[in-house]
């Protein structure tokens, strides 16, 4: 009966998964105004990592807390990051239509503007990967949340690839596979992205109290 004992690895996994699917019901009810999105997504990944390092009391007002403190920024931030992600949306739009109509030296030329939109959507997607962990973990300036956000993203690449691996199996095994796992959605991907995001944003940051003890 070890095997179902609240400390074996498979209970311990079960309850991961349950966190994973609470989580993506908070996440889902407080993004509900839409605008509210960046700080519900802050909030997820503050608990996220804190059920990573183990230091889970209190999920709901954890997230709750979270949620408050760092509305101001979180919701700056997304609404940014949301008309900049129109911007990109509108620009496709129009390229591919150009390029679509269009043949010989203007093709080309949409064939490149393309490109250059593609390497500035690859960018765009680092920044939302990694902003909003970030603010849930330090303190710091809307421009050097953003700024950050790319130069961790580009510098710890691997794991770049892995959360955004994570979150396209999900939307995919949703969207093609089995609806119903919505139910895991964005708070399983958090929890499982904590793992790997916890080490880095550690890694990156400063504390003073740690740079004392030394």
């Amino acid at each position: 009966m070890r095997f179902f004992s609240y400390d074996s690895k498979f209970s311990q996994l079960l309850l991961k998964i349950c966190y994973g699917c609470y989580l993506n019901l908070l996440w889902f009810v407080f993004s509900i105004p839409l605008i509210t999105i960046g700080a519900s997504t802050t909030a997820l990944y503050y608990v996220s990592l804190k059920i990573v390092r183990e230091e889970e009391h209190n999920i709901t007002g954890m997230f709750i807390r979270s949620f408050k403190e760092n509305f101001k920024q979180s919701t700056v931030l997304w609404l940014i990051l949301l008309a900049v992600g129109i911007v990109l949306g509108g620009d496709y739009y129009i390229l591919l239509h150009l390029r679509s109509i269009s043949t010989g030296t203007p093709a080309v030329f949409w064939t490149l503007l393309l490109a250059l939109l593609i390497a500035a959507t690859i960018v765009y997607v680092i920044i939302l990967m990694y902003v909003f962990p970030l603010i849930a973990s330090v303190v710091n300036t809307n421009f050097a949340m953003i700024k950050n956000s790319f130069f961790i993203g580009t510098h710890y690449l691997f794991c770049t690839i892995m959360v955004f691996a994570i979150h396209f199996a999900m939307f995919f095994l949703v969207v093609r596979v089995f609806t119903p796992l919505i139910m895991f959605g964005e708070g399983l991907c958090a929890l499982l992205s904590s793992y790997l995001l916890s080490n880095v944003i550690a890694a990156c940051s400063y504390n003073p109290e740690d740079q004392e003890d030394e």
